[in-house]
């Protein structure tokens, strides 16, 4: 049953780490590459999507990755998951503090009401998301080592 918890929690961590790493590196590229509406309107759209979705993925990647610290600590690696589940409490720190208040604003701007600077507010959640994308392949990359 351990087997099973750990390859399934490697599983949901890996794919929330392609598609952060998807957002950050292809979504947001094509997105700033729009007229400035068509940019503002896909990340407010991209914003309410995956602003519905990534709390309960974040949290259960995090409540997964504490069950397996928890339930095999007496085996080879558990130090890695520890290590795995603290830097998923960071991510979801940082989440929480950084990126979805920036967040909580844009998904609701439109073309007519958004604020003069958005699009610094929007760099600012994107530098912040890249360095959340690190922490949590970092957390990925514990995981799998800890497979081994």
């Amino acid at each position: 049953m351990l087997n099973t918890l750990e390859v399934f929690t490697t599983v949901v961590v890996g794919v929330m780490v392609g598609v952060e790493f998807s957002v950050a590196f292809v979504m947001n590229p094509i997105f700033n590459a729009l007229p400035d509406d068509s940019t503002q309107l896909a990340n407010a759209h991209g914003g309410r999507m995956l602003g519905a979705l990534m709390p309960f993925w974040y949290i259960g990647s995090l409540v997964l990755s504490a069950i397996w610290a928890v339930s095999g600590w007496h085996r080879h690696g558990a130090g890695l998951v520890v290590t795995a589940a603290v830097l998923l409490i960071v991510s979801v720190i940082m989440s929480v503090l950084l990126l979805v208040p920036i967040n909580n604003r844009n998904k609701t701007w439109t073309p007519e009401n958004r604020p003069a600077d958005w699009k610094e507010q929007l760099n600012r959640w994107n530098r912040f998301h890249y360095v959340r994308v690190a922490v949590i392949i970092a957390a990925f990359t514990l995981l799998v080592a800890a497979l081994v």
